[in-house]
């Protein structure tokens, strides 16, 4: 199967860019986006000179409880900057969801209660709502995430969207916020 066919089986259509965007980035930006592919997983990613960025990470059901998701994490912590994730809420009714945020807690990522993340799907017309993850080999501020954050939505996400979608995805300001950290709201504090 089809890089692309895998994430595009495994992640909700409100998440996945087209292939076609996907395609683009790795031909016009191979200095910054990457696809890492093996017989059974696909991770896309973006470096920095200041982070990395996981896009999407799939690994296969087959695979899974094997170790190659922390491998393949252990190579990106490898290259010593913050690692950024966005992840959906739990949702109790899928337990994939909790799994996901149960290996990530295990791997030493951090919620990033402080930053905010609602952004309109071009394909659904949905708001939908993600949480950030990172992990901070040198305890970086929830501040230099948002900024990471921020570059990513500008320079990756929103890349050429009117070619690909016919419409822009909305101005990063309105999609990312910044606030006060809520305690309350850790979300990988009882996984």
């Amino acid at each position: 199967m089809h890089w692309y066919e895998k994430l595009n089986q495994y992640f909700p259509i409100e998440e996945m860019k087209s292939k076609e965007h996907m395609e683009t980035l790795l031909k016009e930006r191979p200095d910054i986006y990457h696809k890492d592919e093996g017989p059974m997983h696909v991770l896309m990613y973006v470096e920095l000179d200041t982070f990395v960025f996981i896009d999407y990470l799939f690994v296969s059901k087959e695979s899974r409880g094997l170790g190659l998701g922390r491998k393949l994490i252990e190579k990106l912590k490898e290259k010593g900057k913050p690692i950024i994730l966005e992840v959906e809420p739990v949702d109790y009714e899928d337990t994939d969801t909790e799994k996901r945020l149960r290996f990530y807690k295990r791997e030493g990522f951090e919620h990033a209660q402080s930053i905010g993340y609602r952004r309109r799907s071009l394909a659904t017309r949905e708001v939908n709502e993600m949480e950030i993850l990172y992990w901070a080999p040198e305890n970086e501020s929830e501040e230099m995430i948002f900024d990471s954050m921020k570059k990513t939505y500008e320079l990756i996400h929103t890349y050429k969207d009117t070619h690909f979608y016919g419409e822009s995805y909305q101005p990063v300001d309105e999609v990312l916020t910044f606030a006060d950290k809520e305690e309350e709201r850790d979300m990988l504090k009882d996984i």
